[in-house]
């Protein structure tokens, strides 16, 4: 494996690692509304994720199913 390829996977992870803890040890120094703000921006994030990532190479996937092909990422949501 390459450094690239190491680099590449530990960026993410120390970032979703770091985030987490973030979280977890400040949940209730946090206020109400910064909570609100980062579960709504967390949120966010896991749809555009969903919808680029998932359901849009669904749809490209079963582009042969022709005026159908939204179908089975329609389902799959």
């Amino acid at each position: 494996m390459s450094f690239d390829v190491f680099c590449g996977v530990l960026l993410p992870f120390f970032g979703t690692a770091f985030g987490a803890a973030c979280v977890f040890f400040m949940k209730k120094e946090l206020g109400r509304r910064a909570q609100s703000i980062l579960s709504g921006f967390a949120a966010g994030v896991m749809v555009a994720a969903s919808i680029w990532s998932l359901l849009i190479p669904a749809i490209e996937a079963s582009a042969h199913l022709g005026i159908w092909s939204f179908l089975p990422a329609t389902v799959g949501f």
